[in-house]
């Protein structure tokens, strides 16, 4: 027979949203006791939002924060959740300084307080400038069975506090998460569940944050494993869920505390009339065990999740940039109208002399299939402006660029006068090796596709389209963006391959020297000619300046430009032979 019903908030939050949150939680909470839930487990950080980067340093908001999290307690009993044991993740401060931290709460009150003890400092974290470590952990009683917390790198770190739960026995581990998304991420997630559960001989209850926040985007991807490894239940990818579920235990009795590897560990029963078991109660029907996403919808879902985000979260309703007719700019405005609907989205076409009739035709057939906005703006007189009084004409680069930066200010003119954020729809192998025009295609707040490699650009469009059709739907992306070759149309003729090694070559080179920090002996070794591993690293390490420059973008690689791959832009290293 069951044990305990654990509830698991896999909720989306704001950062610095205090009143926002609290009242997910409440809510969320008052959900799960009407499912019959005597535990709830909020995600890292859930009441203030993650990442709060240097916000952890202002006393006001830690301040703030920490009573937010005290006046929990009593809104939960008002709202008639009180007998559900709740995690929190919050922000703190004491003497020492900030803290990651977590409450439990239980009757109105806080019966726990337990700090983050391993401080990631890798890729996109940077939690040792942040907070200080905790050394302590909480250990409660409820219903007779010993529930241990571990805070999301407590349980992804070797050793520390699973393994002080382990020596110290529990009979259930929860751990909550704020876990940024990376392709087939749940590839290492599930067995590193799996292994720590082992260690702590229990149950391991892992919630995950969902949503986007700047450029990190969180997949949920919730789960509760078995001490044997077995998984128990899992909720659904990039969408709020609330995750309920019996787990069948057996109290252990426990009783050790005091100092166990490395951390002090404190014992509380939660009230005498909860000493004992549950008496049976009828389980739920079944375990709810969500299919992971394929790797292109997994991908499709990210990118849908951070840009829709984004834009919502910082107050704007609608979006607006340039539909070339090209590869890019077509998959960003698909991924734009299943993030935020075909009203909220604004396509301009803004044909040069240069452009050919395929692109004019190819950017209206994008904007019908979508149904969102579209209209068109000729930049012929406005570029040969600027090229006269300037004497550009003929000048080759100069004059090319004038037209991508009149695309630029065209836009922004009209993001100021309607209201609209701007994308740049430019692509992560552009963005490395530097083919982009610093206030021209690179001008916008946000970059959808700006981790997204352009051979990985073509595969999205191509699922995007088969997904359409299997659901009976118009493929949104015209099959001739995906099939013509790229161009910039900046001149007569041009291509992409005029200046650029064919992509899929180029990706490979990239994924090596940029995902791999791979240097120069390591590339001949995977086959690469040398002249254009001469060339390629040349563009990519030139182009730093630009990256500074260019939009925040949602990040779905292991190595995203401007979080997790951060080199000087003044640098006289270069890889030679």
């Amino acid at each position: 027979m069951p044990q305990l019903r654990i509830a698991l908030g896999q909720i989306n939050p704001t950062v610095g949203d205090l009143h926002g949150n609290a009242e997910l939680i409440v809510e969320w909470t008052r959900q799960a006791a009407h499912e019959g839930a005597h535990v709830m487990v909020f995600s890292e950080m859930s009441l203030v939002g993650y990442p709060v980067e240097d916000l952890a340093l202002r006393a006001s908001f830690a301040r703030a924060s920490r009573a937010k999290a005290d006046e929990l307690a009593g809104l939960l009993a008002q709202a008639g959740c009180g007998e559900v044991l709740t995690y929190v993740g919050y922000l703190d401060r004491d003497e020492v300084g900030p803290r990651n931290a977590v409450v439990g709460l239980f009757r109105g009150e806080v019966v726990l307080r337990q700090f983050k003890h391993h401080l990631p400092n890798y890729g996109v974290f940077d939690e040792r400038r942040n907070f200080e470590p905790g050394d302590s952990l909480d250990v409660v009683r409820l219903h007779g069975l010993d529930i241990g917390l571990v805070i999301c790198e407590d349980m992804w770190q070797e050793g520390g506090p699973v393994t002080a739960l382990g020596e110290a026995g529990v009979d259930l581990v929860v751990a909550p998460n704020a876990s940024p998304y990376e392709r087939s991420k749940d590839d290492i997630r599930l067995p590193l569940a799996a292994r720590r559960a082992a260690e702590a001989g229990a149950p391991l209850v892992y919630t995950n944050q969902v949503g986007g926040q700047d450029d990190l985007v969180f997949d949920g991807d919730s789960i509760v494993v078995g001490t044997d490894g077995e998984l128990l239940a899992r909720a659904p990818q990039f969408v709020e869920h609330l995750l309920v579920t019996d787990l069948d235990m057996v109290a252990g009795g426990h009783t050790a505390e005091g100092e166990l590897a490395g951390l002090r560990v404190r014992r509380r029963l939660l009230g005498d009339d909860l000493r004992d078991p549950l008496p049976p109660y009828p389980p739920l029907a079944g375990p709810v065990i969500s299919e992971p996403l394929s790797e292109e919808a997994e991908v499709w879902a990210a990118l849908v999740v951070g840009l829709r985000d984004y834009v919502h979260k910082n107050g704007f309703r609608s979006v607006i940039f340039g539909f070339s007719g090209g590869i890019d700019s077509s998959v960003a405005a698909a991924l734009a109208v299943d993030a935020l609907g075909p009203d909220a989205v604004h396509g301009v076409a803004m044909p040069s002399k240069y452009s050919s009739e395929h692109s004019r035709s190819d950017a209206a057939e994008l904007a019908r299939r979508l149904g969102c906005h579209f209209r068109a703006e000729p930049i012929e007189n406005m570029v040969a402006s600027y090229v006269d009084q300037l004497g550009l004409a003929g000048t080759g680069l100069a004059e090319e660029n004038v037209q991508s930066r009149v695309r630029g200010v065209l836009l922004m003119a009209l993001s100021n006068l309607e209201g609209h954020l701007v994308l740049a729809p430019g692509n992560k192998t552009e963005l490395a090796v530097g083919y982009s025009t610093i206030y021209g295609d690179a001008v916008g707040a946000f970059a959808p596709i700006k981790d997204v490699f352009k051979t990985h650009v073509w595969r999205l469009a191509r699922w995007r389209n088969a997904d359409a059709e299997k659901r009976g739907e118009t493929p949104p992306i015209p099959e001739s963006s995906i099939t013509k070759p790229p161009s910039a149309e900046l001149r007569p003729d041009q291509l992409d391959t005029d200046s650029l090694p064919d992509y899929p070559l180029l990706d490979d080179i990239l994924d090596d020297y940029v995902e791999g920090d791979r240097g120069l002996d390591d590339l001949l070794a995977a086959g690469f000619d040398a002249e254009l591993i001469d060339r390629v690293v040349r563009m990519v390490d030139k182009a730093e300046y630009k990256r500074r420059q260019y939009p925040p973008g949602t990040k779905i690689t292991f190595k995203a430009f401007g979080r997790d791959r951060r080199l000087p832009m003044t640098n006289a290293w270069r890889e030679s032979h």
